[in-house]
């Protein structure tokens, strides 16, 4: 399948989605080319789904920065918490920078069906991203209660609540699995937005990119649909926006 054949897939649901590999082909050429650092440079945190299809569709030229720095759990959100950034900020280069990726995932096939995928080596699909699938069903089935989040499934009962802060919009969306995923993107980038603004960075920029990794089968790959991606020069105190700019070349 060609890449523009996949793309017309994801694209469906996502308009702006890139495949995986041009987007960190597109935020190095930025790196390079407007910030003057190297790739060696930049102390790269993910804070995506644990789920391991995400190691296995990895784009290789992430290997190029420094890290990963790991601090999501279940679809994406960061439970490493102010701990977790503090540690990722104090392992940055001094004349470097920080690149912060984060976001939660959804699976689709490439029959165009959205919520799961065929993983490597399996015949039959599989739920993608699992934890929202599981959360969604409890919520439609009237399973959440208000407050009830445990120590042995910490994580799980986290994400429910977040579904269950939006029942009413999820549950009357077209499309219940993509709204809950949004919702998803909402908590995990307030949680983010929050964690940066506790956290000195002692580097010369910080590289914030908030998307929606998708999936798809083994024979697709991973695609990324960018809803923010903000450059603050930490000598100025200047937060640009350069949203607009990842669909076009950098």
């Amino acid at each position: 399948m060609k890449k523009r054949e996949k793309l017309q897939i994801i694209q469906k649901y996502y308009p702006n989605a890139l495949t995986t590999i041009d987007f960190i082909n597109k935020i190095i050429d930025y790196i390079e080319e407007k910030l003057d650092l190297e790739p060696a440079q930049i102390m790269f945190a993910d804070s995506i789904c644990s789920d391991d299809v995400n190691s296995i569709q990895y784009p290789v030229r992430a290997n190029e920065f420094l890290g990963p720095f790991k601090m999501g759990g279940l679809d994406g959100f960061p439970f490493t918490g102010l701990t977790g950034m503090q540690a990722f900020a104090s392992h940055v280069p001094d004349e470097g920078a920080v690149f912060i990726y984060y976001g939660p995932h959804i699976g689709i096939s490439k029959e165009g069906k959205i919520g799961e995928i065929n993983r490597f080596g399996q015949n039959k699909p599989s739920s993608c991203c699992g934890a929202a699938n599981g959360a969604l069903n409890k919520l439609t089935d009237n399973a959440i209660e208000s407050g009830h989040i445990t120590e042995i499934d910490y994580q799980m009962n986290t994400i429910e609540q977040i579904l269950l802060s939006q029942k009413e919009s999820i549950l009357k969306a077209e499309i219940p699995l993509y709204e809950a995923t949004e919702i998803i993107y909402e908590s995990i980038d307030k949680r983010i937005q929050e964690l940066i603004a506790a956290t000195k960075y002692n580097c010369k920029y910080i590289i914030i990119v908030g998307a929606i990794l998708i999936n798809s089968d083994s024979d697709v790959g991973s695609f990324s649909s960018t809803k923010r991606f903000d450059v603050i020069d930490l000598k100025t105190g200047v937060r640009e926006n350069l949203l607009p700019t990842i669909n076009l070349t950098l």
